[in-house]
Protein backbone atom coordinates (compact mmCIF):
# COMPACT_ATOMS: atom_id res chain seq x y z
CA UNK A 1 0.00 0.00 0.00
CA UNK A 2 1.66 3.57 -1.07
CA UNK A 3 1.79 6.34 1.30
CA UNK A 4 -0.94 8.09 1.65
CA UNK A 5 -3.78 6.41 -0.38
CA UNK A 6 -6.50 3.56 1.44
CA UNK A 7 -5.83 -0.08 0.77
CA UNK A 8 -9.60 -1.83 0.40
CA UNK A 9 -10.82 -2.18 3.85
CA UNK A 10 -13.88 -4.84 4.76
CA UNK A 11 -14.89 -5.50 8.45
CA UNK A 12 -15.93 -8.91 10.07
CA UNK A 13 -18.27 -8.87 12.40
CA UNK A 14 -18.45 -12.49 14.50
CA UNK A 15 -17.17 -14.56 16.88
CA UNK A 16 -13.57 -16.03 17.17
CA UNK A 17 -13.13 -19.87 16.87
CA UNK A 18 -9.87 -21.06 18.49
CA UNK A 19 -9.02 -23.73 16.16
CA UNK A 20 -8.88 -21.27 13.04
CA UNK A 21 -11.03 -23.01 10.54
CA UNK A 22 -13.93 -20.46 10.82
CA UNK A 23 -15.20 -17.30 12.50
CA UNK A 24 -12.95 -13.74 12.56
CA UNK A 25 -9.34 -16.20 11.74
CA UNK A 26 -11.09 -17.87 8.89
CA UNK A 27 -12.78 -14.22 7.49
CA UNK A 28 -9.24 -12.47 8.42
CA UNK A 29 -7.27 -15.04 6.15
CA UNK A 30 -10.22 -14.84 3.53
CA UNK A 31 -9.93 -10.76 3.38
CA UNK A 32 -5.67 -11.44 3.21
CA UNK A 33 -6.18 -13.86 -0.03
CA UNK A 34 -8.24 -11.36 -1.99
CA UNK A 35 -5.95 -8.72 -1.12
CA UNK A 36 -8.37 -6.47 1.07
CA UNK A 37 -7.36 -5.04 4.50
CA UNK A 38 -9.51 -6.73 7.47
CA UNK A 39 -10.91 -4.95 10.40
CA UNK A 40 -12.97 -7.26 13.31
CA UNK A 41 -15.16 -6.88 16.18
CA UNK A 42 -15.36 -10.04 18.40
CA UNK A 43 -18.65 -10.69 19.10
CA UNK A 44 -17.86 -13.79 21.33
CA UNK A 45 -14.53 -16.25 22.24
CA UNK A 46 -15.52 -19.83 21.48
CA UNK A 47 -13.38 -22.99 22.43
CA UNK A 48 -13.47 -25.22 19.58
CA UNK A 49 -12.36 -27.52 17.15
CA UNK A 50 -14.11 -29.39 14.42
CA UNK A 51 -14.46 -32.14 17.03
CA UNK A 52 -17.30 -29.78 18.53
CA UNK A 53 -17.75 -26.81 20.54
CA UNK A 54 -16.25 -26.69 24.54
CA UNK A 55 -17.43 -23.05 25.62
CA UNK A 56 -18.81 -19.86 24.23
CA UNK A 57 -18.62 -16.63 26.19
CA UNK A 58 -20.31 -12.99 24.88
CA UNK A 59 -18.42 -10.00 24.91
CA UNK A 60 -19.93 -7.59 27.13
CA UNK A 61 -22.31 -5.16 24.95
CA UNK A 62 -19.82 -1.91 25.92
CA UNK A 63 -16.84 -3.80 24.64
CA UNK A 64 -18.83 -5.07 21.70
CA UNK A 65 -19.82 -1.32 20.97
CA UNK A 66 -16.18 -0.08 21.66
CA UNK A 67 -14.62 -1.96 19.19
CA UNK A 68 -17.12 -1.12 16.37
CA UNK A 69 -17.31 2.32 17.01
CA UNK A 70 -13.02 2.59 16.99
CA UNK A 71 -13.17 0.36 13.30
CA UNK A 72 -15.54 2.88 12.07
CA UNK A 73 -14.05 6.06 13.38
CA UNK A 74 -10.80 5.16 12.06
CA UNK A 75 -10.71 3.38 8.79
CA UNK A 76 -12.42 3.56 5.65
CA UNK A 77 -14.32 0.35 5.59
CA UNK A 78 -16.42 -0.41 2.10
CA UNK A 79 -17.53 -3.34 3.24
CA UNK A 80 -18.80 -5.43 6.31
CA UNK A 81 -19.87 -8.98 7.07
CA UNK A 82 -21.88 -10.48 10.29
CA UNK A 83 -21.28 -14.07 11.69
CA UNK A 84 -22.41 -15.08 14.39
CA UNK A 85 -24.30 -12.41 16.66
CA UNK A 86 -26.31 -14.07 19.26
CA UNK A 87 -26.93 -11.11 21.49
CA UNK A 88 -29.89 -9.01 20.29
CA UNK A 89 -28.41 -5.38 21.94
CA UNK A 90 -25.10 -5.86 19.42
CA UNK A 91 -27.86 -6.40 16.29
CA UNK A 92 -29.43 -3.29 17.32
CA UNK A 93 -26.13 -1.50 17.92
CA UNK A 94 -24.55 -2.38 14.00
CA UNK A 95 -27.98 -1.39 12.66
CA UNK A 96 -27.45 2.08 14.75
CA UNK A 97 -23.79 2.38 13.77
CA UNK A 98 -24.70 1.03 10.57
CA UNK A 99 -27.36 2.70 8.71
CA UNK A 100 -26.59 6.48 8.66
CA UNK A 101 -23.12 4.83 6.02
CA UNK A 102 -25.23 2.40 3.85
CA UNK A 103 -24.41 4.46 1.03
CA UNK A 104 -20.51 4.08 1.03
CA UNK A 105 -20.74 0.39 2.35
CA UNK A 106 -22.20 -2.85 1.99
CA UNK A 107 -23.49 -5.07 4.38
CA UNK A 108 -23.76 -9.37 4.09
CA UNK A 109 -25.25 -11.40 6.29
CA UNK A 110 -24.50 -14.48 7.20
CA UNK A 111 -27.29 -15.46 9.72
CA UNK A 112 -25.02 -18.17 11.75
CA UNK A 113 -26.96 -20.41 13.24
CA UNK A 114 -24.28 -23.56 14.92
CA UNK A 115 -21.15 -24.46 14.13
CA UNK A 116 -20.60 -27.47 11.57
CA UNK A 117 -19.86 -29.42 13.87
CA UNK A 118 -23.25 -29.24 15.86
CA UNK A 119 -23.70 -26.85 19.09
CA UNK A 120 -26.15 -23.91 18.51
CA UNK A 121 -24.12 -20.15 18.95
CA UNK A 122 -26.87 -18.17 18.05
CA UNK A 123 -30.20 -17.95 19.24
CA UNK A 124 -33.88 -18.00 17.60
CA UNK A 125 -34.83 -14.78 19.33
CA UNK A 126 -31.10 -13.42 17.58
CA UNK A 127 -31.70 -14.69 13.93
CA UNK A 128 -35.13 -13.17 14.06
CA UNK A 129 -33.71 -9.44 15.07
CA UNK A 130 -31.52 -10.09 12.16
CA UNK A 131 -34.36 -10.69 10.18
CA UNK A 132 -36.00 -6.93 11.86
CA UNK A 133 -32.76 -4.87 12.30
CA UNK A 134 -29.80 -6.04 9.34
CA UNK A 135 -31.83 -8.09 6.79
CA UNK A 136 -33.22 -4.29 4.94
CA UNK A 137 -29.55 -3.22 5.03
CA UNK A 138 -28.13 -6.14 3.71
CA UNK A 139 -26.69 -5.83 0.37
CA UNK A 140 -26.54 -9.78 0.79
CA UNK A 141 -27.62 -12.74 3.29
CA UNK A 142 -26.19 -15.93 3.20
CA UNK A 143 -27.86 -18.62 4.61
CA UNK A 144 -27.35 -22.20 4.66
CA UNK A 145 -30.72 -24.24 4.35
CA UNK A 146 -30.85 -25.23 7.68
CA UNK A 147 -30.38 -21.39 8.89
CA UNK A 148 -33.26 -20.72 5.58
CA UNK A 149 -35.39 -22.91 7.40
CA UNK A 150 -34.72 -21.28 10.73
CA UNK A 151 -35.94 -18.10 9.43
CA UNK A 152 -38.70 -18.91 6.56
CA UNK A 153 -40.26 -21.89 8.37
CA UNK A 154 -39.72 -23.78 4.61
CA UNK A 155 -37.91 -27.41 5.02
CA UNK A 156 -35.80 -27.48 1.96
CA UNK A 157 -35.49 -30.61 -0.06
CA UNK A 158 -35.42 -29.33 -3.43
CA UNK A 159 -34.66 -26.60 -5.75
CA UNK A 160 -37.68 -25.21 -5.79
CA UNK A 161 -38.14 -25.18 -2.42
CA UNK A 162 -34.78 -23.41 -1.99
CA UNK A 163 -36.67 -20.60 -4.50
CA UNK A 164 -39.77 -20.31 -2.58
CA UNK A 165 -37.83 -19.81 0.91
CA UNK A 166 -35.53 -17.37 -0.95
CA UNK A 167 -38.72 -15.27 -1.81
CA UNK A 168 -39.57 -15.02 1.86
CA UNK A 169 -36.16 -13.29 2.32
CA UNK A 170 -36.49 -10.82 -0.48
CA UNK A 171 -39.97 -10.04 0.80
CA UNK A 172 -38.95 -9.56 4.48
CA UNK A 173 -36.44 -6.75 2.63
CA UNK A 174 -33.25 -7.91 1.75
CA UNK A 175 -31.69 -7.01 -1.62
CA UNK A 176 -30.35 -10.06 -2.27
CA UNK A 177 -30.39 -13.21 -0.96
CA UNK A 178 -27.28 -16.43 -1.77
CA UNK A 179 -29.35 -19.63 -1.05
CA UNK A 180 -26.54 -22.15 -0.49
CA UNK A 181 -27.45 -25.74 -1.64
CA UNK A 182 -24.79 -27.19 0.45
CA UNK A 183 -27.13 -29.80 1.46
CA UNK A 184 -29.12 -30.14 -1.11
CA UNK A 185 -26.79 -32.62 -3.78
CA UNK A 186 -28.72 -33.85 -6.70
CA UNK A 187 -26.47 -35.83 -9.39
CA UNK A 188 -23.40 -35.00 -7.97
CA UNK A 189 -23.79 -31.96 -7.80
CA UNK A 190 -24.35 -28.45 -5.35
CA UNK A 191 -26.42 -25.38 -6.66
CA UNK A 192 -26.19 -22.22 -5.38
CA UNK A 193 -29.45 -19.59 -6.76
CA UNK A 194 -28.76 -15.72 -5.92
CA UNK A 195 -32.06 -14.01 -6.14
CA UNK A 196 -32.80 -10.42 -6.66
CA UNK A 197 -35.72 -8.36 -7.54
CA UNK A 198 -34.22 -9.03 -11.32
CA UNK A 199 -34.42 -12.72 -11.08
CA UNK A 200 -32.21 -15.61 -10.19
CA UNK A 201 -28.63 -16.48 -11.26
CA UNK A 202 -27.57 -20.58 -10.82
CA UNK A 203 -24.21 -21.36 -9.62
CA UNK A 204 -23.34 -25.03 -10.06
CA UNK A 205 -20.81 -26.70 -8.64
CA UNK A 206 -19.09 -30.74 -7.75
CA UNK A 207 -19.92 -32.00 -5.11
CA UNK A 208 -16.99 -33.00 -2.58
CA UNK A 209 -17.08 -36.07 -0.62
CA UNK A 210 -17.01 -35.35 3.31
CA UNK A 211 -17.80 -32.65 5.95
CA UNK A 212 -15.82 -29.16 5.91
CA UNK A 213 -15.00 -26.81 9.03
CA UNK A 214 -15.83 -22.82 8.24
CA UNK A 215 -16.74 -22.74 4.76
CA UNK A 216 -20.22 -20.91 5.25
CA UNK A 217 -17.46 -18.14 7.03
CA UNK A 218 -15.08 -18.44 4.34
CA UNK A 219 -17.65 -17.67 1.18
CA UNK A 220 -19.41 -14.98 3.08
CA UNK A 221 -16.19 -13.43 3.69
CA UNK A 222 -14.85 -13.93 -0.01
CA UNK A 223 -17.95 -12.36 -1.40
CA UNK A 224 -17.23 -9.11 1.10
CA UNK A 225 -13.55 -8.90 0.38
CA UNK A 226 -14.88 -8.47 -3.47
CA UNK A 227 -17.78 -5.88 -2.51
CA UNK A 228 -14.93 -4.04 -0.61
CA UNK A 229 -12.29 -4.19 -3.87
CA UNK A 230 -15.01 -2.78 -5.87
CA UNK A 231 -16.79 -6.00 -7.69
CA UNK A 232 -20.33 -5.82 -8.65
CA UNK A 233 -22.29 -8.36 -6.51
CA UNK A 234 -22.71 -11.37 -9.27
CA UNK A 235 -18.58 -11.02 -9.61
CA UNK A 236 -18.09 -11.27 -6.02
CA UNK A 237 -20.47 -14.24 -5.81
CA UNK A 238 -18.70 -16.04 -8.89
CA UNK A 239 -15.48 -15.27 -7.34
CA UNK A 240 -16.62 -16.30 -3.62
CA UNK A 241 -17.75 -19.31 -4.51
CA UNK A 242 -14.62 -20.27 -6.95
CA UNK A 243 -12.28 -19.31 -3.99
CA UNK A 244 -13.97 -21.97 -1.96
CA UNK A 245 -13.90 -24.52 -4.16
CA UNK A 246 -10.28 -24.42 -4.52
CA UNK A 247 -9.95 -24.43 -0.61
CA UNK A 248 -12.27 -27.38 -0.31
CA UNK A 249 -9.12 -28.82 -2.96
CA UNK A 250 -6.47 -28.29 -0.44
CA UNK A 251 -8.08 -29.29 2.74
CA UNK A 252 -6.94 -31.29 5.27
CA UNK A 253 -7.62 -33.66 8.14
CA UNK A 254 -7.12 -32.24 11.75
CA UNK A 255 -5.62 -35.08 14.65
CA UNK A 256 -8.85 -36.20 15.89
CA UNK A 257 -11.91 -34.60 14.17
CA UNK A 258 -13.80 -36.34 11.16
CA UNK A 259 -14.60 -32.64 9.68
CA UNK A 260 -11.88 -31.43 7.14
CA UNK A 261 -10.19 -27.78 7.73
CA UNK A 262 -10.22 -26.03 4.19
CA UNK A 263 -6.95 -24.78 3.00
CA UNK A 264 -5.71 -21.76 2.20
CA UNK A 265 -4.94 -19.69 -1.02
CA UNK A 266 -4.68 -16.40 -3.23
CA UNK A 267 -7.71 -15.44 -4.83
CA UNK A 268 -5.57 -14.92 -7.93
CA UNK A 269 -4.20 -18.39 -7.79
CA UNK A 270 -7.25 -19.75 -9.84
Amino acid sequence: MKTGTHQDCALTIAGSDSCGGAGIQADIRTFTAFGVYGASVVSAVTAQNTLGVCTVELISDATFQAQLEAVLEDLPVKAVKTGMLPNISGIQLIADLLGPRMNTLDLVVDPVLSATSGPQLSSSLALFALKRYLFPLARLVTPNLAEAYALTGIKITTLDEMEAAGHVFLDAGCAAVLMKGGHLVTSEAITDLLMTANGIVAFSHPAMPGQYHGTGCTLSAAITAGLASGQGLEQAVSAGIAYVQKCLQLSHQPLKGSIQLLGFTHADAQ
